[in-house]
């Protein structure tokens, strides 16, 4: 065979080839580009540490009702969310985008109802095992089932306070102890405050211990909502989703686990135009605080200085923290946000 045509015939190949790669190498990046948003504020210059300069977040997967309560799972490389209306938990990979994961996660009842009654907040406890915020079921739960086949099946942890029904469990946390600390607003009641399926009188921050008994930390907060421990777990940050009162409270935590020296640590009010209040929101590893709030996401130091913002035309209402730090994802609404803060 002529020795040219052999050459030319490899040349077409290997050309064909690299147009070939070419190709899947953009559709690949096609599928990886998202749609920016957000504008970053930068009001102290320690924010450059932490978020780089002109970073905007990516809305990675949209069409919600309203999302609530991100975790990161980084055993699965997937991030889990509700749904609060749809009573619906979703999650979302880099391969696949969003895709339905649980139904129902917040309510099981027989009885119909409305309102907010899906899962809202969600955490891992001591063992990796998914904790849900279930509105409609009032409680705390569990899911029994492994994270790569899950089932409505929920093993209830706490479901009442001396006897009386929970409000609408709806932010949750657990510490190196292995006890679930939570908030219990009204907002999954159907009627809010005038539900007349309200049992408990106040809006609670709970503890429960890992013998099961419930134990009031403060009856004080109209509004309580997301919460987080500063390191060491010596104090505790309570968000207070209320327009008239729009603080994040610390509180001490005493040898007995109890709550002393509550204090207003940062206050929102001012614009009240701005879509959003106090909500969840996670602490790093050096302090630093991600919290959804009026505009946005509010960025402050574990002494209630506030650092910078990341502003959101849509109200935010919850974080979630790569195991690296690196990287937050935020529940924005209809939306869900991947921010990169830094390489």
């Amino acid at each position: 065979m002529n020795r040219w045509f052999i050459f030319s015939a490899i040349f077409i190949v290997a050309c064909n080839n690299n147009t070939n790669n070419k190709n899947e190498n953009s559709d690949k990046a096609a599928v990886m580009s998202y749609k920016k948003t957000g504008a970053l504020e930068r009001i102290d210059p320690a924010l450059d540490s932490i978020i780089t300069p002109g970073t905007q977040a990516e809305i990675i997967a949209e069409g919600f009702d309203w999302s609530e309560g991100p975790l990161w799972i980084e055993s699965h490389k997937m991030l889990l969310f509700s749904d609060v209306p749809r009573d619906t938990i979703f999650k979302w990979t880099e391969e696949k985008g969003k895709e339905v994961y649980l139904t129902p996660s917040g309510y099981t009842e027989p009885t119909p109802r409305g309102g907010e009654m899906g899962s809202n907040g969600l955490t891992l406890d001591n063992d990796g095992r998914l904790i849900l915020c279930q509105c409609g079921n009032r409680q705390i739960a569990r899911m029994d089932a492994p994270f790569d086949k899950p089932v409505p099946n929920y093993v209830p942890l706490a479901n009442n306070y001396k006897g009386k029904r929970f409000n609408s469990p709806n932010d949750v946390i657990v510490s190196s102890k292995g006890e679930i600390f939570f908030t219990d607003p009204p907002y999954g009641l159907e009627k809010n405050m005038d539900d007349p399926k309200k049992e408990i009188p106040f809006q609670g921050v709970f503890r429960v211990k890992t013998n099961g008994e419930v134990v009031l930390l403060t009856d004080s907060l109209t509004r309580p909502n997301g919460l987080a421990f500063l390191p060491g777990e010596k104090t505790m940050i309570v968000a207070n989703s209320d327009p008239d009162k729009p603080y994040w409270y610390a509180f001490d935590i005493d040898d007995k686990g109890q709550f002393t020296n509550g204090r207003i640590f940062l206050s929102a009010a001012g614009d009240k135009s701005a879509k959003g209040l106090p909500d969840g929101f996670k602490i790093d590893k050096k302090g630093t605080v991600f919290a959804t709030g009026p505009g946005g996401l509010w960025i402050f130091n574990s002494a209630g200085k506030l650092l910078g913002k990341m502003k959101f035309d849509e109200a935010t209402s919850n974080v979630a923290l790569s195991p690296d730090e690196k990287t937050l994802y935020i529940t924005n609404d209809m939306n869900v946000l991947r921010v990169k803060m830094r390489e």
